[in-house]
């Protein structure tokens, strides 16, 4: 190669480089800043659980202040996989009359079970010296912001922790109505140690939704709407294949991740589980216990998964209980009569779930982090297990051939007085056929 040709390769190589590093800044720097006087910031205030953008397949949960590696902030959404490339971050500045407007990487969640909708993670950069307390999110970067809902940007304060222990429960769906159970399953994690129980509300029975406004005043329980089926086609399924629609069993994991952001700061430890599922310790008596002694055995480890065991509802075994008669009025099962679980099936995928440190997590699943800091950790199921009480997995297994656990009648004294309380109060005013 000739002298000129060398240079000429190298002349062209080094404009490439410019070329593509002008590309690259202008992909992760702000595009730019929109002076609109006193009114750039006066758009409407979203209060909605989801807000859909206008002319895109984005639906908008809530952005978070995230400071974990850098300043940025994560908005909680779901897109449409394949045709949602571009969204541009607005924030809306403090202390000066301007708008600052930059690209957002989109980052799909890798748990998606092939439906079309997903939760994804639409993060920006903080611009610097402009501290937003609110944002909007556009398609494009020449939106109008007056014209653009307004999200308030959650966990900028970072206070002290209201809770020590707080339950996620996603997706209450399909006209929900085991009150009993419910009852129950609330007062367990009470006496275990929840301060908190934050659920997702898409639908319930009349019967329900007294025991969640009762609970609601009590001040334990905070519900969240969740609408999904107003913009999406949910499944009931975890699979696209099993239910061919939008996103998978109500968007789930949209929930999840959207309430591990929001306890960040609010509470020391985070359980992921469904309503009929309690994290039940064998070697301690309440969750407290059991992590002091966990994180002591495992420095470094913030991700505990616990195994998930069935006690199958058909199987019933009447223990030598009183004051319960009233019980029988109220719709649904009665945990403290199903001792007996199913035996683990080795080659069957067992459906761990997690009490966390939310402040280590950046993506989760159902059933295990996809992104965090830190280890995770198996717990051994002589620690403790899900208990899980629900219709049979192994339907054809006979009574003798369960495993009989009767670890949840060591609360049966405590669980029996608070349920009755609860019942005593009148909360059970629909009247029953």
């Amino acid at each position: 190669m000739s002298y000129q040709n060398t240079c000429l390769a190298s002349g062209v190589g080094i404009i490439v480089m410019i070329l593509s590093m002008n590309y690259y800044l202008m992909k992760t720097r702000p595009l730019a800043i929109k002076r609109e006087g006193n009114h750039q910031c006066r758009g409407k205030i979203a209060h909605d659980t989801i807000t859909p953008l206008q002319n895109n397949k984005t639906f908008i949960i809530a952005p978070y202040y995230d400071n974990r590696e850098k300043e940025m902030i994560r908005v909680v959404g779901i897109i449409h996989h394949k045709e949602v490339q571009e969204l541009y971050c607005y924030f809306c500045c403090r202390f000066k009359p301007s708008i600052i407007v930059s690209q957002a990487n989109i980052d799909v969640h890798a748990d998606r079970f092939d439906f079309p909708y997903g939760v994804a993670d639409i993060v920006c950069p903080e611009p610097p010296d402009c501290e937003p307390r609110y944002m909007s999110v556009h398609w494009s970067p020449d939106g109008e912001i007056m014209q653009l809902p307004k999200f308030k940007i959650r966990n900028r304060e970072q206070g002290v922790f209201s809770a020590n222990f707080t339950v996620c429960i996603s997706t209450m769906f399909g006209n929900y109505s085991n009150v009993l159970q419910f009852i129950q399953t609330i007062e367990m994690y009470k006496l275990l140690g929840a301060q908190r129980v934050t659920i997702y509300r898409n639908s319930c029975s009349p019967e329900m939704e007294e025991a969640l406004q009762y609970y609601i005043k009590e001040g334990v329980v905070e519900v969240i709407p969740w609408p999904i089926q107003r913009y999406l086609r949910p499944a009931k399924a975890w699979h696209h294949s099993k239910d061919n629609k939008d996103i998978g069993y109500y968007g789930q994991i949209t929930t999840l991740n959207d309430c591990i952001y929001r306890n960040m700061y609010r509470s020391k430890f985070v359980l992921l589980n469904d309503l009929d599922e309690i994290i039940l310790p064998f070697q301690h008596n309440n969750w407290e216990n059991l992590m002091e002694s966990l994180q002591k055995q495992n420095p470094g480890v913030d991700v505990f998964l616990f195994e998930n065991h069935i006690f199958p509802q058909t199987k019933v075994t009447n223990g030598n209980f009183s004051n319960i008669s009233s019980w029988k009025e109220v719709p649904g099962f009665n945990i403290l009569q199903h001792i007996h679980r199913e035996p683990d099936r080795p080659n069957v995928f067992n459906a761990r779930k997690m009490i966390l440190n939310p402040r280590k997590v950046i993506q989760t699943s159902v059933h295990s982090v996809l992104k965090h800091y830190g280890s995770t950790k198996k717990v051994p199921l002589e620690t403790a297990l899900v208990y899980h009480c629900r219709g049979p997995r192994q339907a054809e297994l006979p009574k003798s051939s369960l495993i009989e656990d009767k670890t949840i009648w060591r609360y049966s004294d405590s669980l029996i007085e608070n349920v009755n309380k609860v019942l005593s109060k009148n909360i059970f005013k629909v009247q029953k056929n």
